[in-house]
């Protein structure tokens, strides 16, 4: 039988590679839910061509144009945030695949798994925000949670088959994003287009800056602690330059197994998506020679102090996670605005650490209460440092 699939999150760069990976598998995936948050052009033309059971634009001004496209089709069109929670609640879905972008994520993909759904989790933010909900959700619905990350899909695929092997510790791998090696000084002057040129792979404009400023591995810390059953002090991150390891896992008797691979996102969505198989395709190999050398350094926290930020909400616990990823959604979309400078987010990211209210959180709305309130004073933040930013500009 086929999969059947819900897509969150269509229109991004992860949504359609995972449109890729289906298109090249038509005997094996059905897509049964498309849903974007505002790009109703290409929303439509994905509908058009895969004939989904539902479609979801998130954006409620956009409803019209999306319903009066597919009027000649079977597909319902629905709108609105909510409709993402009803949408992957639908009898005939087997996976959730979450690729939307931030904490917009955690709603749709807990009303998932309450569905009974198995879930392809791209959204690092969901554990990142709410990881002990989600986890203990998860267990208690008895759902599948695959890493759809790169570098949570190398870990992943390193321990399967290792069951009852206890992990001593796991090696994060970091491209160091397009200022590796720079310093503080270099770093006060760049602006959004520097930032947004990665060297080895090419994403959507948020996750792009979070790897320049290396709050994307520090996202990826939590995630993995999550994921993984793991504490602080068992997670290391490296920076590889050339991103061919993705990811590497340490056992008690000290063997590491590695996932090495090109920088191509297709591979461990499609393993998600195959899981357990491993399906034959036509992606471009990895060959040995035209990498003689890989090569492995600290990261520089002293420079780069979000990845820093990320292991002390770590360890902080409760809402911390969720307060530093509010925060750094704010600072994000500033800076992509030129509101902020590259340093300033992490001045900001950490104030709002110290001046939100930290808690143990326990229920969904919890978590969602301390998004917003963080966010608030993110915001605050930024318009506070805009004026100075502009006059010092």
């Amino acid at each position: 039988m086929k999969k059947r699939i819900a897509l969150l999150g269509a229109t991004g760069s992860i949504g359609t590679q995972v449109l890729e990976v289906v298109r090249a598998y038509p005997e094996r995936f059905d897509i049964q839910v498309l849903a974007a948050g505002t790009n109703a052009d290409l929303l439509v033309r994905q509908a058009l061509e895969f004939h989904p059971q539902v479609v979801v634009i998130a954006d409620k001004t956009k409803y019209r144009e999306v319903k009066n496209a597919l009027s000649g089709t079977s597909t319902t069109v629905l709108a609105g945030d909510a409709a993402f929670e009803e949408a992957v609640q639908y009898p005939d879905v087997d996976l959730v695949v979450s690729a939307m972008m931030g904490a917009a994520g955690l709603r749709p993909t807990v009303a998932a798994i309450k569905a009974g759904k198995d879930i392809a989790l791209a959204n690092k933010e969901t554990l990142v925000v709410a990881g002990q909900l989600v986890m203990d959700l998860v267990r208690q619905y008895g759902v599948k949670l695959l890493p759809v990350d790169s570098e949570h899909s190398a870990i992943f695929q390193c321990i399967v088959g290792e069951s009852g092997n206890s992990i001593e510790k796991i090696y994060l791998t970091a491209s160091g994003g397009p200022f590796r090696g720079k310093s503080r000084e270099y770093l006060a002057s760049v602006g959004q287009e520097q930032a947004l040129r990665h060297p080895n792979w090419v994403m959507g404009a948020k996750i792009t800056i979070d790897s320049a400023t290396l709050m994307n591995k520090g996202l990826e810390v939590i995630e993995a602690k999550w994921l993984f059953g793991l504490q602080a002090r068992q997670i290391d991150v490296v920076v590889h330059p050339q991103s061919i390891v993705h990811s590497m896992v340490q056992f008690a008797d000290g063997s590491i197994k590695a996932q090495l691979g090109l920088p191509d996102m297709k591979l461990p969505i499609q393993y998600a998506l195959t899981y357990p198989d491993r399906v034959e395709n036509s992606f471009r190999r990895f060959n040995f020679m035209d990498f003689p050398e890989l090569t492995f350094e600290r990261p520089d926290t002293g420079v780069f102090r979000n990845l820093g930020l990320a292991y002390q909400a770590m360890e902080t616990g409760g809402n911390m996670p969720c307060i530093l990823n509010a925060a750094n959604e704010v600072v994000v979309a500033a800076f992509l605005k030129g509101n902020v400078g590259f340093l300033q987010m992490s001045d900001i990211i950490e104030e709002t650490m110290q001046l939100a209210e930290h808690r143990i959180a326990a229920a969904l709305d919890d978590y969602v209460e301390a998004d917003r309130k963080s966010r608030e004073i993110a915001m605050g933040l930024v318009t506070k440092t805009k004026n100075l930013y502009h006059i010092a500009k």
